[in-house]
Parts: structure tokens; sequence; C-alpha cells
């Protein structure tokens, strides 16, 4: 029996993939628990237009993340901090710091998606962060810890 799956089935396959299983299977434990449909004609007509319509999504999304990577490229994001003697500052800066320091810029970014070089930065001076906009794209953002 060809089922086509409506989600990830472990040891199966993962969604909207055209697999063939046994008919016992398939009938009384994919279909019924709403894992899978009937790959029917009409079905996988469907399936195709759907597979069609997400490639497209995925290369719109691929080229906005290819500006945001190339836009990083030419800026330093500038993060003020309070500073003591020899440069140290009072705390750390943390992704929060950069998100918003990139949100001033007019850009949105995912602050958990944000991942510093080092763990902590707490003198002032230039560092670089990791942005991760997609599965294998990741954009670096230098910045700057200047002193307010």
């Amino acid at each position: 029996m060809k089922v086509i799956l409506k989600q990830d089935v472990k040891n199966l396959g993962d969604k909207d993939e055209l697999v063939t299983v046994r008919n016992g299977y398939g009938a009384n434990y994919l279909i019924p628990k709403g894992m899978a449909v009937i790959a029917t004609e009409s079905n996988q007509k469907q399936l195709a237009e759907t597979i069609k319509q997400r490639a497209f999504k995925l290369e719109k999304q691929k080229q906005e993340a290819q500006k945001l990577i190339d836009y990083f490229k030419d800026i330093t994001v500038k993060i003020g901090a309070k500073a003591g003697e020899n440069g140290k500052i009072f705390g750390s800066v943390t992704s929060i710091q950069i998100a918003e320091a990139v949100r001033k810029l007019g850009h949105e970014i995912d602050r958990k998606a944000v991942t510093l070089d080092e763990e902590h930065i707490k003198t002032l001076g230039s560092y670089s962060a990791k942005y991760k906009i997609m599965k294998d794209m990741i954009a670096e953002i230098k910045f700057e810890v200047i002193e307010e």
C-alpha cells in the first residue's frame, strides 16, 4: 500500500513523503491516527503542488537570508556599556544586547539564534557573533563594545 505521510514517522519517513507500507500497518495504524493518507492520484497531485510551493518559499527565504548575510559583512554594530578602569565593563554583553542593537539598525533578529564566539564579554573591544538565519545559513555579526 502506498501512503503519503502527514508527519514524520520514526523509522519510516518524513512529512510529505510517499512511502510503501504493508496493508495492515497503513490501514490499521497510520491512516486512523492521521499520520498518513492513501496515495491516490489526486493526493499525489496535491503533494506535488505542495512540494513545489514549499520549494518556491524556501528559495525566497534563502535569497532574503543571503541579503542579510551580505548586509552584516559590511557593518560593525556598536554596543554601549558602562566601563570602569582598564576598559572592564560592568556585567557582560549578551545576545539580547546584540539583538537590540541590530533592531535599532532596522533588522529584526531572534536573540535565541545569536551565539557569541566568546562566552563572557567583559571588556571593551571588537568581537563577533554568529546568527543562525536558517538551517545552513549563518551570518557573522561584527560588533564593538564601546564606553557609554
